[in-house]
């Protein structure tokens, strides 16, 4: 087994783990009765602070929230928004703005089912890949290097050269060597190019400029098709002309982006009109100039490094709530123009953003594992506290401390800013990859090396245990104590197959060998799937009388959750006060051989919502029937209820419920298997 120079040498006569997480107690403590879903499909994590612990379970449970089953087309997708909103790719609900931290943080799933989905959707016709600037040849990339398996990468390699060819189409300047976009496309509206090529009367469009962002995300893609070209292997001229596209682009950026003034990537402006002209540079700096490094795309340079000062900065980007993306000095900064009634609309001239907060911490990482001539004005404490300083927005101010991640933050209160309903459990950006991939600091790698490189300061995380993740198909583990208090063993531990590898007295780089072993992958599709409450078939129904059609399309919409609020409450309630048996059917619209469901019910006491007191299942065959031989769990609040049977054909299945005296039966989910 082959040990990196620095660390202290571990005899391999199976030093056995003894700190393993209690699996069974750490997931019902997070997840109550939902614990089941996440039991075999999240590594555990725990450390010394327990704000960072407690919101990484918290965002595993967004993750959840946010795979929607779209049945038996492809099977799950990563939603961005917790619900539909007006600009979603119809009828899937979906939206690629935010799709390189849905693989990212899917990455570390134990499940590869919702990363090989979600990636398979993005890139199908049915997809809008280019809906906004997007990296996700480099999510897939990204994919690989944590589970191994080059079969999805490869799978998508045309796709990914029909997406990159079409954004040279139609947002390439081959005189400027760079790609153009207007910021609203990037997903950073009220930006300072579009404000100020509106005169300052607007900035929602327009404003179209030569951005940091979009071409470090299409010389990511290029670097990323190269590397699965070879992968594939005898695809030497791919790889030759998508390698040179990315040397260009990192070539052209780094001269042409680069402000030495602000000391730091910014716009140049591609509008020309009566406000901006081409090719100027926009008159301040924005967060989004250190999104290089989130792909490793600048040189070791020491010039460079100086925009991290910027960064810590409290006068500049540095707030004292969260990181800004544009600094005070800004003539336009935090004004507002646009609302949804009286509550404020998304703007990006200041409100501290978590996309662009993980981009910066991602980028951190960078810069502190392998960049040592640009990374003398930042260290592992300045990590740490960035992570704390994000992990506590996601405790909401608005909803008395709840774990509630919204839109954007007041980086100088903390407070939310836009608040809409579409905004509570928003998946726009990541947290499980950083505490993976730069807390704990797991490293990964496209060759046979498991590499730990953390950045937690340990001057302030006396430990931190994290376990049962796969990469590259083992099972390992990553430890470290300052004493040995904690876990009976002071120092820094790396475990494979329960077994310690590698270790030091310190917290420091370690690397091992590491054998490659594919994980299976388990596709059971659900039969009853209805994409919109307007689409048809299949037909659904109930007995409640008066009912919302979309609070009925709820039951069959593929989406899950238990949240408790009301603006985003998911599911058909049976009326108050009523002990009727009420029912819920579909009609599939052609006969479908099932055999087993999973229900989801939703209980609050202060709601009045409960199980019901019975319930069951019954399938039409000429007239509704008992589905046979029958076996039902007790029904089960904010978790999964399955039910099996003798498999059947049929056209139409329903459920029925009777409420407890007193109280409504929310029905959140009913999915039906053929197997």
């Amino acid at each position: 087994m082959k040990l990196s120079s620095t660390l202290a040498v571990v005899p391999l006569t199976a030093r056995l783990a003894q700190a393993a997480l209690d699996v069974d107690a750490v997931t019902e403590k997070y997840f109550g009765n939902d614990a089941p879903w996440y039991h075999d499909r999240i590594p555990l994590f725990e450390s010394s602070d327990s704000e960072i612990t407690e919101v990484y379970y918290y965002r595993w449970n967004v993750f959840r929230t946010h795979q929607r089953d779209v049945g038996t087309k492809y099977g799950y997708i990563t939603t961005e928004f917790i619900d539909n909103v007006g600009w979603q790719t119809q009828p899937w609900a979906s939206n690629n703005c935010a799709a390189i931290f849905h693989l990212s943080e899917g990455r570390w799933c134990r499940d590869p089912r919702f990363k090989q989905d979600h990636a398979t959707f993005m890139y199908s016709a049915d997809s809008n890949p280019r809906q906004y600037s997007e990296s996700l040849a480099d999510g897939v990339w990204r994919n690989y290097l944590v589970d191994g398996n080059p079969e999805l990468a490869i799978s998508l390699l045309d796709d990914m050269q029909r997406v990159y060819n079409e954004w040279v189409g139609d947002h390439y300047d081959e005189t400027k060597g760079l790609f153009w976009i207007e910021p609203l496309a990037d997903a950073t509206e009220y930006t300072i190019a579009s404000i100020d090529a509106s005169g300052g009367y607007d900035g929602f469009g327009g404003g179209q400029a030569f951005r940091p962002t979009i071409n470090t995300y299409q010389y990511a893609n290029a670097r990323a098709i190269a590397k699965i070209a070879a992968l594939k292997g005898g695809l030497d001229d791919v790889v030759a002309e998508y390698n040179n596209r990315a040397d260009a682009i990192k070539e052209t950026l780094q001269r042409d982006l680069w402000n030495s003034t602000f000391e730091h990537f910014i716009d140049r402006f591609f509008v020309n009109n009566e406000n901006v002209t081409y090719w100027d540079f926009i008159r301040g700096r924005e967060l989004a100039g250190i999104v290089p490094w989130a792909h490793d795309l600048p040189d070791d340079d020491a010039k460079f490094g100086e925009a991290w000062k910027h960064v810590l900065s409290s006068d500049q980007l540095g707030g004292p709530f969260g990181l800004r993306t544009v600094e005070p000095s800004y003539e336009y900064y935090m004004r507002v123009w646009r609302y949804e009634g009286t509550q404020t609309e998304c703007h990006w001239n200041g409100p501290s953003w978590p996309y662009q907060t993980t981009q910066v911490l991602t980028s951190l990482a960078n810069v502190l594992d392998h960049y040592p001539n640009s990374s003398s004005l930042v260290n592992v404490g300045d990590y740490t506290r960035l992570l704390k300083q994000y992990a506590n927005q996601h405790y909401n101010k608005h909803f008395d401390n709840i774990l509630d991640i919204e839109e954007n933050y007041d980086p100088d209160t903390g407070e939310p800013i836009v608040g809409l309903g579409r905004s509570h459990h928003y998946f726009h950006s990541g947290y499980v990859d950083l505490i993976l991939s730069g807390f704990v600091g797991i490293r990964p790698r496209a060759d046979d090396v498991l590499e730990v490189n953390p950045l937690a300061d340990p001057s302030s995380i006396s430990y931190f245990r994290a376990e049962r993740i796969l990469y590259h198909g083992q099972e390992i583990a990553v430890q470290w104590d300052a004493t040995g208090d904690r876990y009976g063993e002071a120092g820094l531990r790396v475990e494979v197959g329960g077994q310690v590898v590698a270790s030091s007295d310190k917290l420091e780089r370690l690397t091992v060998d590491i054998a490659r072993s594919t994980v299976s992958v388990s596709r059971p599709f659900d039969q009853a799937i209805q994409l919109q409450a307007d689409i048809t078939p299949p037909i659904v129904n109930t007995s409640v009388a008066n009912y919302d059609i979309n609070r009925l399309h709820d039951v069959f919409d593929g989406r899950i959750w238990f949240w408790t609020q009301d603006t985003i409450a998911n599911g058909l309630d049976t009326p108050e006060g009523s002990t009727t048996e009420e029912w819920v059917s579909t009609e599939f619209g052609a006969a479908v051989t099932i055999s087993r469901a999973e229900i989801a019910f939703f209980a609050n006491e202060e709601k009045g919502l409960d199980v019901p007191a019975s319930y069951k299942l019954q399938v039409l065959s000429g007239e509704w029937t008992d589905v046979a031989d029958a076996t039902y769990d007790e029904p089960l609040a904010n978790g999964i209820t399955n039910v099996k049977w003798t498999g059947v054909s049929t056209e139409s299945v329903r459920i029925l419920v009777t409420p407890k005296e007193g109280k409504k039966v929310r029905l959140v989910e009913l999915k039906v298997f053929t197997e």
